[in-house]
């Protein structure tokens, strides 16, 4: 017999797992991957996460330990980062924004994207948070210039739609 606890824990990392990989094949521009996955799926390293979130929330805004709540409540968390890379594009004098910014932006957005649908069609409720993201930077991916963190939920109701 497998008991319920075990079922949503071994759903929730293989849910993860298929959103990380999710990210990893997502389409990129020119081809170039930037993207960087990690997931964290053990309660000290949610509790590690939200911790670091908290010393945020001070400096950042009181929604860091809104957040951190919900990721201590989490069962995994996904997540996904970028490095800003050299795409080989000749700047447009006439743009006033980075090419090269926009393109790794556009490859996490598309990454991101990808991993919260394969969480929707598995039901597993989710949410995308950069507060979990800027934490996660700190702490566990420090080579990626942009993380967002993606918890996620197995319970009876969704932990992250009646947040106060």
């Amino acid at each position: 017999m497998i008991e319920e606890r075990e079922i949503i824990k071994d759903t929730a990392l293989i849910v993860a797992k298929l959103m990380s990989s999710s990210a990893i094949t997502a389409p990129k521009a020119k081809g170039r991957n930037n993207i960087q996955v990690r997931i964290l799926d053990k309660k000290e390293e949610l509790y590690q996460l939200a911790e670091e979130m908290e010393k945020l929330a001070p400096k950042y805004g009181s929604f860091f330990a809104r957040d951190a709540d919900n990721v201590r409540s989490s069962d995994a968390v996904v997540l996904i980062g970028c490095k800003i890379i050299d795409f080989n594009i000749k700047q447009p004098e006439e743009i006033k924004y980075d090419i090269n910014t926009v393109l790794s932006l556009v490859n996490l957005g598309i990454a991101i994207g990808s991993a919260v649908h394969i969480a929707s069609i598995n039901n597993v409720d989710n949410r995308i948070m950069y507060t979990i993201g800027l934490a996660a930077q700190k702490l566990y991916m420090k080579d990626s210039d942009i993380v967002f963190g993606i918890p996620l939920s197995i319970k009876g109701k969704n932990i992250y739609f009646d947040r106060k």
